[in-house]
């Protein structure tokens, strides 16, 4: 069995890139407010700021600074994916069913890096503005 080690740094700085299973769907755009509303949410459970985010039709890609003495980061993203999980399905949209119950729409990890400096944060704030124009979904980062 493979264990993920994950860096936590209480108040730290993440970025993060979390998908659907099915890489193919649109999901997430078609039904962001579902997505924003279940952000809004976990973030009154457990805070944390925002500092940029871009969300395409199966991924995304989020900067989030934690509070002082919080390091949870998965919590609040278990928080999210529940919420519009359960928002999708209760509003009709089919989603999948596993073996056990549990539903399918997410991809079963994300990926995390710990920012390290202003550097670090530039880079990867850059790297979110720019992923719609990398996958063709718009021309010019302002759009």
């Amino acid at each position: 069995m493979v264990f993920y080690r994950r860096n936590r740094l209480a108040g730290g700085t993440y970025f993060f890139t979390v998908a659907l299973r099915d890489r193919r769907a649109s999901t997430l755009v078609e039904h962001i407010g579902d997505l924003r509303a279940a952000a809004r949410r976990a973030m009154r459970k457990k805070p944390w700021t925002i500092e940029a985010w871009v969300v395409l039709p199966e991924h995304l890609h989020a900067l989030w600074t934690l509070p002082p003495g919080a390091a949870d980061y998965s919590r609040r993203w278990q928080l999210i994916e529940a919420d519009f999980t359960h928002r999708l399905v209760k509003s009709g949209v089919n989603v999948e069913c596993g073996r056990r119950g549990e539903y399918r729409l997410w991809q079963s990890r994300f990926w995390e890096h710990t920012i390290q400096d202003e550097t670090d944060l530039a880079q990867h704030a850059d790297y979110i503005h720019d992923n719609p124009v990398k996958y063709g979904w718009v021309t010019h980062v302002a759009d």
